[in-house]
């Protein structure tokens, strides 16, 4: 494993750290067009385009889309079977997140005006939504929680899941989730029609206002595709942490932080921002003794080699700085004071801050939610949350004074525009 060296101090630091960054986010032309297929498929088809490509990608002979329903009695059923330590997990870590996304919640709000008219926002939750879960290699119930548990604080009234099930495959841990979270309908398919199905509503699955969640390749360009029709939350990159460390945490520590989000996949990102070259010397040392030792070990030197850097800075203050240009997904500040150094930090999806405030925690129970802007996407978004599943719509209550008023200030603008019926419109009841 050969992790980059930079300092901030070379010459071609920014060129180094450019090309670090770059990562090409395009979609595949290929991916894209399998998925257009599909898409218009399952609009055109419903429920027997998606049982056609559930059989054909999950291996699922199914007799109709309602059969793929997973029931209720189901889910508590695996929540049940669970061990005790585990359903204790599974349950700490949903009152955790709900409890803090229940302090999110935006509300309505009005003012009157001197003259009696009354402006304001009423604030709804939407309808219905869609979460994607990702099934197969591996099973995500804190993604059930994450997506889950904001939606319900929201006051959504119906959240349906949809999980691909390969091979007829069902994990009880990801039911469980889906019976502590409250998810009210749970179906087994997945890819690109699942998203579909969701987006423009079957025989059998009803169609929603928001689709959130992660999934592979199909399953981003489906959501690209549908956005429009429906809502959804992003379309995620690879995922990336940064770490600014003033030298005196665990060398150990930091090392298997970096560890944690390299295991995801070879794209991943993991950057360590550090005034200390001694300290950076003792990160790459504990990288390579703890790697031999890691499951996914070929996953994480192949992360950490293409894309992970270990940076020399000049002070706090200069990593601050670049933290900023990263805008990174999750920036742990490992440092004496967080609160010292928290004001200059202004991109980041989520901010760990202190020693003991492991990314790993935020993955799975420390209450923020784990969706998170990636790609630089930090500059301009933020974490999934209440928010997300709410709308806002404007309240406008003139008085016969107001009308007066604003007739006038509309007419002269509208005449502007070249809008004579707005212009009329407004003016009729100036003098009413």
């Amino acid at each position: 494993m050969n992790v980059a060296r930079l300092d901030s101090s070379s010459p071609d630091f920014d060129a180094r750290l450019e090309a670090l960054l770059a990562f090409e986010n395009t979609q595949d032309a290929t991916i894209d067009a399998t998925v257009a297929g599909i898409l218009e498929d399952v609009r055109r088809r419903g429920d027997a385009a998606v049982l056609e490509y559930t059989r054909k990608f999950d291996r699922v002979d199914a007799s109709s889309v309602a059969a793929l329903e997973i029931p209720q009695q189901e889910l508590q059923a695996a929540l049940a079977g669970l061990s005790t330590p585990q359903r204790r997990a599974l349950e700490q870590a949903a009152l955790r997140i709900r409890t803090y996304h229940e302090r999110q919640p935006l509300a309505s709000w009005r003012f009157t005006e001197a003259d009696g008219t009354v402006l304001g926002q009423q604030v709804t939750p939407l309808d219905r939504v869609g979460v994607y879960v990702p099934g197969g290699k591996a099973a995500y119930p804190s993604t059930v929680l994450m997506n889950t548990l904001p939606a319900k604080v929201a006051g959504v009234p119906e959240v349906i899941m949809v999980v691909p099930t390969p091979g007829g495959e069902r994990n009880a841990l990801v039911l469980a989730a889906a019976a502590v979270a409250g998810v009210d309908r749970v179906f087994a398919i997945g890819g690109a029609q699942a998203v579909g199905a969701l987006a423009y509503g079957t025989a059998a699955v009803p169609a929603v206002d928001k689709i959130v969640g992660p999934g592979n390749a199909y399953v981003a360009a489906a959501k690209r595709r549908v956005f429009g029709v429906v809502g959804i939350d992003m379309v995620a990159g690879p995922s990336e942490i940064l770490v600014i460390c003033d030298g005196l945490t665990s060398a150990d520590w930091i090392a298997m932080d970096l560890f944690s989000q390299a295991e995801h996949d070879e794209m991943a990102q993991a950057i360590l921002l550090t005034p200390e070259a001694a300290f950076a010397d003792a990160v790459a040392a504990s990288m390579a003794r703890q790697l031999p030792s890691m499951p996914r070990k070929d996953v994480i030197a192949r992360s950490l080699s293409d894309r992970g850097a270990l940076i020399k800075v000049r002070d706090l203050d200069e990593a601050c700085a670049i933290a900023n240009r990263i805008a990174p997904e999750h920036l742990e500040l490992s440092v004496a004071d967080p609160d010292a150094w928290l004001g200059k930090l202004r991109h980041a999806g989520a901010i760990f801050m202190g020693r003991y405030a492991s990314e790993a925690l935020g993955d799975y129970c420390a209450g923020p939610n784990h969706v998170l802007p990636t790609a630089r996407t930090a500059r301009f978004s933020s974490p999934l949350g209440v928010y997300d599943f709410q709308k806002r719509s404007s309240l406008i209550q003139v008085s016969r004074a107001g009308a007066a008023t604003l007739g006038l200030v509309a007419g002269e603008l509208a005449d502007g525009e070249g809008l004579p019926a707005h212009a009329a419109s407004a003016r009729y009841r100036v003098h009413a």
